[in-house]
């Protein structure tokens, strides 16, 4: 693949992106430059020490500290942007890329680029056959994001668009959109146009009163099976000898809000909607397989 993320090697080349992994501290990710050189607060460590190593070695600068050179997941990128704004958390990325579909050869359009947190992994799921549309408002605020996805060598993969909201999007047939908007009930006519059939929405929204606006105007513009759900998460020590939670946890950041898009509602698909949870739901699909 085209991509400094993705290698076959066993070994770290000139051009990989690598994350030199600190045992207690902070992580790095550089691109592999022969005779550059990384100054961090914890020594100096030349890149022509890591060309040609195994991944998985343990590393030493120059004071003697410990780094670990390994190849960056999905999650290290996006902790790893530099951020002009917030940007959402892998704990809601993972969950919104596993909802809604995002695989190779997906179309998928997010309006609020913002750092480009979601617009890169968006980018690693759709691979080189699936597009990403990101629309921003704020020309400095996108040419952050391009310059992070440019880092990781995704930018062939999106097409960056100045654009509000209101105006419209220009691309039709879309499988998913994400509005990252704090309004986005005023944007669903646009998103019914852009939408295929059976598509995909999704959103973040922070508090209650939102939630209350969004989940209205989703009935009356015929969005089907929509869920509403948080993802709180909680780590714990990993010491074998003094396993328990960590001080804090990573808890409410937003409502992740997902419909889909059918052609008219019906009295009945609204009382099932309000009646049955997603838990219940996937209850019947089970029994129904097993039955088959």
């Amino acid at each position: 693949m085209n991509s400094a993320i993705f290698t076959d090697s066993d070994i770290a080349r000139e051009g990989d992106l690598v994350q030199l992994q600190g045992v207690s501290h902070r992580s790095h990710l550089l691109v592999l430059e022969a005779g550059a050189i990384l100054q961090t607060h914890r020594g100096i460590i030349r890149h022509d020490d890591i060309i040609g190593t195994p991944w998985g070695t343990r590393l030493e600068s120059h004071q003697g500290n410990p780094f670990y050179l390994l190849q960056p997941g999905l999650s290290d990128l996006i902790k790893g942007l530099k951020r002009g704004t917030q940007i959402m958390y892998p704990k809601e990325i993972s969950y919104i890329l596993f909802h809604m579909g995002i695989g190779p050869g997906k179309r998928v359009l997010e309006c609020g680029t913002g750092s480009g947190g979601l617009t890169t992994a968006l980018a690693y799921m759709v691979g080189d056959t699936g597009k990403v549309y990101s629309y921003e408002r704020k020309a400095e605020i996108q040419s952050l994001a391009q310059k992070n996805l440019s880092r990781f060598r995704l930018e062939d993969r999106v097409e960056f668009k100045l654009g509000n909201a209101e105006d419209g999007f220009e691309e039709q047939n879309l499988d998913a959109i994400i509005l990252d908007l704090p309004n986005p009930q005023d944007y669903l006519h646009h998103v019914r146009r852009s939408l295929r059939g059976g598509g995909s929405l999704g959103m973040i929204l922070p508090t209650y009163n939102q939630l209350e606006l969004i989940l209205k105007a989703l009935k009356d513009f015929n969005f089907a099976f929509v869920e509403v759900s948080e993802i709180l998460q909680r780590f714990y020590k990993s010491d074998w000898m003094r396993i328990r939670p960590v001080d804090r946890m990573v808890a409410h950041t937003g409502f992740l809000i997902f419909g889909r898009k059918v052609d008219r509602l019906s009295a009945e698909d609204e009382e099932i909607t309000n009646e049955e949870s997603p838990a219940k739901q996937e209850t019947h699909q089970d029994s129904d397989l097993d039955e088959s």
